[in-house]
């Protein structure tokens, strides 16, 4: 394996990562990485190949468990990580706040509500909505056509690389639990950013039985993203079936060279997310003051980390008017920044655009470039990602006009007033957008909707038949 071309001082602290590769806890510093956004250095183990995977010459050790004890055990791992006392949650967080961008209470939360996931209810519902029998994760299921011809299906257990993003500790917790719930054999490919919670939410696990077939199944490593020495050992379809790959265009370019037949990728890739103002936002204060806190809310999602956050917000109305909910939108934006403790400037490129806008006349800039919020107004979107706490707000004259900027990355669409959504639901499915809400309810979601516009766990398993002849008449 290779490493990260880093120089290092004496005086450079080093963050130890650790890895878990199906039940073992290893440990090292035989290679050494930064971080993506800190540069922070982080030491790990050289990554032993033959354990990361497992043969398929061995069923899944998941396979003949019953779904039912899973979610068991997915449950108990629930319980033990909201537990304040967890040592392996503590010493994530303690570790993480070296290498993420979000303030340590922002982490905290996120590992700790993350884990709300695993819920009983949750889960049973996660996979009724994913599969329409559910017992072909525990069994064949007999079939018969018209014809007479009988045979059996079974969602069976796949093996799955897991390319996990940097930008949502609790990601973590959500991947693992699916991984399971289909039986999967996994290796997870923790991000620069985050390359601690997958392990402490594995030895939390390992904590409740280190011999459990969940356990067994789950492996958590870190490399450098487009390690030819590494990928191109791991991305073949003789060890695993599919790639499930979370983040930027980096990321799942680094895997589609690899993608053949019997190796398949499921993205989920980059998206950005907007909000849609209708003019009866303007019928009264009360209303502005309404939209502008729920567009705040959208806003702020996980700092504006996720992708569900608002980056645009479309408000269909006049000059005058626009800039009234752009300076409401800002004072709830930096109110929420300042309880977060997220108080981090912006980068050098983007305080440079955002500079620069404020020397034209078709924009204008309500607040600083100090990371407490922002907010830019426009006749149409910057030509940049707004983050760290930015908001574009596009004046149009109808929310009909904003539809020429919805494509196949638009993932969530907050919409205000909520009786006009259904007239734009078509055609923003149409346009490539995948999901619209109200307008304050980005980050909240039914349970075992689709997400991007798929229902993950179908397309994880490996649909087998079993073709059994033709029942004579």
């Amino acid at each position: 394996m290779t490493t990260a071309d880093i120089r290092e001082t004496a005086s450079e602290p080093v963050v130890s990562a650790p890895f878990f590769l199906r039940g073992e806890l290893v440990e090292g510093g035989a290679a050494r990485h930064r971080s993506r956004d800190l540069g922070v250095t982080f030491a790990t183990p050289a990554i032993d190949l033959n354990k990361a995977v497992h043969p398929r010459t061995e069923v899944p050790p998941l396979l003949n468990v019953p779904l039912a004890e899973i979610i068991d055990f997915l449950v108990a791992t629930g319980d033990r990580l909201r537990d304040p006392n967890n040592p392996f949650v503590q010493d994530c967080i303690d570790r993480m706040t070296s290498t993420h961008v979000l303030p340590r209470a922002v982490l905290q939360a996120q590992v700790t509500g993350a884990a709300y996931y695993l819920d009983k209810r949750l889960l049973e519902t996660v996979v009724e909505q994913n599969f329409p029998d559910p017992r072909a994760l525990d069994e064949w299921i007999p079939k018969r056509d018209f014809t007479g011809r009988k045979s059996f299906v079974r969602a069976f257990a796949p093996r799955l690389v897991h390319v996990l993003p940097g930008n949502s500790p609790g990601t973590a917790v959500k991947s693992i639990a699916q991984g399971a719930l289909v039986k999967a054999v996994n290796l997870f490919k923790m991000s620069s950013s985050d390359p601690f919670t997958t392990v402490a939410i594995l030895r939390t696990m390992a904590d409740i039985d280190p011999d459990h077939a969940v356990v067994q199944s789950m492996s958590a490593v870190y490399w450098r993203g487009g390690d030819d020495t590494v990928e191109r050992a791991l991305y073949r379809p003789q060890y695993f079936d599919k790639i499930v790959a979370w983040g930027g265009g980096d990321a799942i370019d680094n895997v589609i060279k690899y993608l053949g037949p019997g190796f398949q990728l499921v993205s989920f890739d980059p998206k950005t997310s907007i909000s849609m103002v209708g003019r009866e936002a303007f019928e009264s204060d009360e209303s502005l003051d309404t939209a502008a806190e729920l567009a705040a809310s959208d806003v702020m999602v996980l700092n504006q980390e996720a992708c569900v956050a608002s980056r645009f917000v479309f408000v269909e109305a006049g000059a005058d008017e626009v800039d009234r909910f752009a300076q409401r939108l800002h004072a709830r934006i930096v109110a929420k920044a300042a309880a977060s403790g997220d108080a981090r400037p912006l980068d050098g490129e983007l305080r440079d655009q955002v500079d620069m806008l404020t020397m034209l006349d078709e924009f204008r800039v309500f607040g600083r470039t100090d990371g407490t919020g922002l907010v830019i107004r426009s006749d149409e979107p910057v030509d940049f990602h707004p983050i760290n706490k930015i908001s574009n707000v596009v004046r149009v004259d109808s929310l009909d006009d904003a539809m020429r900027y919805v494509n196949v990355a638009t993932q969530t669409v907050g919409f205000y007033p909520f009786d006009r959504m259904s007239d734009y639901r078509d055609r923003l499915a149409s346009g490539g957008a995948q999901r619209i809400v109200h307008l304050g309810e980005a980050g909240p979601s039914t349970i075992g909707n689709p997400h991007d516009a798929m229902y993950p766990l179908h397309r994880f398993v490996h649909w087998m038949a079993h073709e059994d002849g033709v029942e004579e008449r």
